[in-house]
């Protein structure tokens, strides 16, 4: 937890970015019948209540947080595959960078062998050796900024609209990622690692491992 929070806390760095990055699942349901759009002053917005499942797929969110920098990708899932494609579009997006800080979950496709798999032993392994993963603990998902920028994009992007297709999330996504990298929009976290000590009561630990 230590390692993540002190991460969060160092000055923002062109050389060394921090970016945080999580999945969303999004279950595709498109309308039975047409909307009655309200298209004159008074008049309410009505939407059948019937809809039409054409099953999930998953969104990418990452995000560097101090600097207002927004990476979203819909894919249809969120296998090894898809990930490495993130991971290597992220990587194309900081050329002259020493290393990106790389944020996420322990989830088992977040890993070097989701890459190698994909692009192959050498290609995956150049483009996993550009980042410096930093996982959460178990449990403590939460602790992964992406997961605010999941919420914010649920809110804006998504909403209480229906999305019945895959091009159609597409579509909706880029758009509101072009907004957000326009707008800058950052993340001011304010947890630091002194919080955490006084919220679980435990003292100051040291991060340095024993020579082996």
């Amino acid at each position: 937890m230590e390692d993540v929070l002190n991460l969060y806390e160092k000055p923002l760095n062109l050389k060394e970015p921090v970016v945080c990055l999580d999945e969303k699942p999004v279950q595709l349901l498109g309308d039975a019948r047409k909307s009655i759009v309200a298209d004159k002053p008074g008049a309410i917005f009505k939407r059948d209540y019937e809809y039409i499942r054409g099953g999930t797929a998953n969104v990418f969110c990452a995000v560097e947080p101090k600097a207002g920098k927004h990476f979203t990708r819909v894919t249809k899932n969120r296998k090894g595959p898809a990930f490495a494609k993130m991971i290597a579009r992220i990587a194309k997006a900081y050329p002259g960078k020493k290393t990106i800080h790389l944020v996420m979950d322990n989830l088992s496709t977040h890993g070097k062998k989701s890459l190698t798999d994909f692009y192959g032993e050498k290609r995956g392994s150049k483009i996993w050796n550009e980042f410096t993963p930093h996982y959460t603990p178990k449990h403590a998902s939460w602790l992964d900024q992406a997961e605010i920028e999941i919420g914010i994009f649920s809110r804006q992007c998504l909403g209480k609209d229906r999305v019945g297709d895959i091009p159609a999330l597409r579509m909706r996504t880029s758009a509101w990622n072009r907004r957000m990298n326009r707008q800058r929009r950052k993340i001011n976290w304010r947890f630091t690692a002194l919080d955490a000590r006084r919220k679980f009561g435990y003292k100051s630990i040291s991060l340095i491992q024993p020579e082996h």
